[in-house]
């Protein structure tokens, strides 16, 4: 059995917050909560008018609650049930699927650990690319490896359906026709796109005044699509006020037929900045066990991704120049939440 570093200190077991994992106030409190009346929009994406709702609460808010879906309501059951026997299993043994030799699937701390001193109350296991999941998994025996590869592949594949859909709303909700919707890259070779999954678990917390689930972050890819636990909320949302009001957090709580899409950096700058890339963090609490399934697509590994040229003034240029999504990863591995902003073009006088 390894040996656990404090960094993979068992969260299932914890009577107190250690140090490691202990956030200061200042970052916890960093914005207020919004009261009870600010909820992100609700759209029904099979409406005749679902383009424009769809476009309208990515350029005001960058994220929405997503219903007519068409996920099934038992494969979502399923996604979670799996997801729920992995995060049960003891600590030493998901470590033994720890990503090696440049894989990214497996089982981790928050890719986003390593830009933060302190830990944050989460793990995660990240099914990417078209890496040998089974092969992953399998080291898990007696987990039932060959059961949850066959559930999330068809969870991948049914979003997948899904994200093509929401791209075409996106696309529409821009002003471009049938002919103008076919040149744009990341839409005609949504088949290529690559995708991830990201399962989530968030323990109940002792001291969750201490403790973040997830720091606040923007995802990098076009879009995220998220189910998460019936009942158990932890999400929230930065939303910006105007000039005479300070940016605050708003919950995203789970809603029955409902899941939350948001915009990602490379949907920010294809958009030239039209649909806003949000930034979201995860908190946690005493009595609920959270677990989330987040979806992630983006153009393939080769495709530079730019502004789509109709939305550009040519006056002025875009407003972002284009990039590859390995490209723009190994940017924010260097400047996290500053990646977006250096690839900006200066702005002209």
């Amino acid at each position: 059995m390894p040996s656990l570093s404090k960094e993979h200190f068992d969260l299932y077991s914890a009577f107190h917050v250690p140090e490691t994992h202990a956030w200061s106030s200042s970052h916890l409190h960093d914005h207020p909560i919004a009261g009870d009346g600010a909820t992100i929009p609700v759209i029904d994406i099979s409406d005749p008018d679902a383009a424009s709702m769809v476009g309208g609460a990515c350029r005001s808010w960058g994220v929405f609650y997503a219903t007519s879906h068409g996920i099934p309501a038992d494969l979502l059951h399923q996604v979670e049930s799996h997801a729920r026997r992995l995060f049960s299993l003891p600590l030493h043994r998901k470590l033994q699927t720890a990503p090696r030799d440049g894989s990214l699937s497996g089982y981790g701390r928050p890719p986003i650990s390593a830009f933060f001193p302190k830990l944050m109350w989460s793990e995660g296991f990240t099914l990417a690319g078209h890496d040998d999941h089974l092969a992953v998994t399998s080291q898990l025996s007696p987990f039932d490896s060959l059961s949850f590869c066959e559930v999330m592949e068809a969870y991948r594949k049914e979003m997948k359906k899904l994200a093509g859909r929401l791209f075409r709303l996106l696309i529409i909700s821009l002003g471009l026709d049938e002919e103008e919707m076919g040149q744009v890259g990341p839409l005609k070779e949504l088949s290529q796109a690559a995708d991830a999954i990201q399962l989530n678990s968030y323990p109940t917390c002792p001291e969750p005044e201490r403790a973040i689930g997830m720091a606040a972050h923007t995802d990098s890819a076009f879009l995220t699509v998220l189910h998460q636990t019936d009942g158990a909320g932890g999400l929230q949302v930065l939303r910006d006020q105007d000039e005479s009001e300070s940016a605050r957090w708003v919950d995203v709580l789970p809603r029955p037929d409902c899941l939350v899409v948001n915009v990602g950096d490379l949907l920010h700058i294809l958009s030239n900045g039209r649909f806003k890339s949000v930034r979201h963090r995860a908190v946690v609490n005493r009595a609920d066990h959270r677990i989330s399934a987040a979806y992630f697509i983006g153009p393939p590994a080769h495709m530079k991704v730019g502004s789509i040229t109709k939305l550009v003034d040519m006056r002025t240029g875009p407003m972002y120049r284009p990039v590859t999504w390995p490209e723009y990863l190994g940017i924010r591995t260097r400047l996290f939440d500053k990646a977006l902003d250096s690839v900006k073009f200066q702005e002209k006088n």
